[in-house]
């Protein structure tokens, strides 16, 4: 069974890692600045079901929705696509799983992936779903 990401745990581990490994030349504001909603939808939704079935099966389609959702729902003012990248590798890693990918080419798909049309949802989530089948690898963090 997929664990899912919490409220709190993008709070205090993904927000605080973007804060802190991520911030660039932008910084991030306080995860209290959210936008209302926002977030508890995007990683609600790799979790709904229809008809008593699941709309995203699986790790990796949950993974994807995930992301996509967090990139370019716009949850927080600034700093989305880097606690993106965080909050699904937490994801990952509370299901057992981790991305071997550098940092700059993660976060630059995360900017293809925001960059992408609206219109493309689909074929783009499922890019997503690809790059993460391509780089993931069994988490290596005890729990």
């Amino acid at each position: 069974m997929v664990k899912k990401l919490t409220i709190d745990e993008v709070a205090y581990t993904a927000h605080t890692l973007a804060q802190k490994f991520m911030a660039w030349d932008e910084p991030i504001p306080k995860f209290s600045t959210r936008f209302p909603n926002k977030l508890e939808s995007c990683i609600e939704t790799p979790f709904m079901t229809f008809g008593g079935k699941p709309l995203y099966r699986g790790l990796i389609n949950k993974a994807a929705i995930l992301f996509y959702l967090l990139v370019k729902n716009h949850p927080f003012q600034n700093g989305n696509k880097r606690i993106a990248v965080t909050a699904l590798l937490v994801f990952l890693t509370k299901n057992k799983k981790w991305l071997k990918v550098g940092t700059q080419e993660f976060y630059n798909f995360a900017v293809w992936v925001a960059e992408s049309p609206a219109n493309l949802k689909e074929d783009t989530v499922k890019a997503v779903a690809s790059f993460i089948r391509q780089n993931m690898t069994e988490s290596t963090a005890s729990r």
